[in-house]
């Protein structure tokens, strides 16, 4: 369990990370708001500016103190990677490399030629190199 001391230096520390207290107006609820990405499971809204940045820091203390005695649900505090779905073992194998490529830009009936005979052109172009370099 926290000490009362221990909350007190955190939500300090938490209240200079978010600074000034600036509510904005939602038309949608009627209401103030604030939160900050720092904290973004710690929100609060009021029928006044004043009502907000009086009782933010009281919402910011609970979820410290919820935080510090380790009482939060595990999706609140799980630190993402930012990879959404991403299987274990899905992907290029590590240690494969792509072939490098280039853009080039042709003509319009060249490059739909190119497209409808794409292998065709590749070896010929390979062949071509080959003979250029003997």
């Amino acid at each position: 369990m926290a000490s009362a001391k221990e909350i007190k230096k955190h939500v300090e520390i938490a209240l200079k990370e978010v600074g000034a207290i600036d509510p904005w107006f939602d038309k949608d609820f009627n209401s103030w708001i604030f939160s900050h990405v720092s904290y973004p499971d710690v929100e609060y809204a009021g029928k006044t500016r004043a009502e907000v940045v009086k009782n933010y820091p009281l919402y910011l203390r609970d979820f410290i103190e919820e935080r510090l005695n380790k009482n939060l649900a595990p999706h609140i505090e799980k630190a993402s990677k930012g990879r959404g779905g991403k299987r274990e073992g899905a992907g290029r194998p590590k240690g494969t490399a792509k072939e490098q490529k280039k853009r080039v830009y042709l003509p319009t009936d060249i490059a739909e030629w190119y497209y409808n005979h794409p292998f065709e052109v590749e070896s010929s172009i390979r062949q071509m190199i080959a003979r250029a370099h003997r």
